[in-house]
């Protein structure tokens, strides 16, 4: 087995969407997919300014067999960045074959090389494989946490409100 990993382009972003389709299926939630090549290209290699988010893909023999998606975020309490891993997905022919380990460990290399403090992300609570894949990498699941998340519709219904940093009406 040749592995090759590298970081995705503004070509690969067919192979990137198909993958990001398959993590969908994977979890149970191919209908939230709204992403399209237009879409990720215009985000992730824009024309000007920052990349939204960075992927690495994962080769086996020269065909596609995974990636992950990474952004920056930043710990007011360490006065660091940090890294958070919003997809890591290997392909199911090709699991249990050290892929996914790879893709995680090269996105810690490159934390540490970037002065993070740490790196983070997010597991489905009935993903047992992947948690117990995290906890043998050293990965603690942070108990007294959880995740909250404002929509785009609520964004949008927040939006329509008024001038930021007004009072709202009762």
């Amino acid at each position: 087995m040749n592995l090759d990993i590298r970081p995705a382009t503004a070509e690969d972003v067919p192979v990137l969407l198909d993958l990001i389709g398959q993590l969908a299926a994977y979890e149970k939630m191919s209908h939230r997919v709204e992403a399209t090549v237009e879409g990720l290209r215009r985000t992730l290699f824009p024309a000007s300014g920052a990349p939204a988010a960075e992927c690495i893909l994962a080769f086996v023999d020269g065909q596609p067999a995974g990636y992950a998606a990474y952004f920056t975020t930043y710990s007011t309490f360490m006065a660091k960045p940090g890294l958070f891993m919003e997809d890591l997905f290997v392909k199911p022919g090709t699991r249990k074959k050290g892929i996914g380990r790879a893709l995680i460990l090269h996105i810690a290399r490159l934390a540490n090389r970037r002065g993070c403090g740490r790196m983070e992300w997010t597991v489905l609570d009935w993903n047992k494989p992947a948690i117990d894949f995290y906890a043998s990498l050293g990965a603690q699941t942070l108990p007294d946490w959880r995740v909250c998340r404002l929509s785009e519709d609520a964004l949008a219904r927040h939006a329509e409100r008024g001038p930021m940093g007004a009072p709202e009406s009762a």
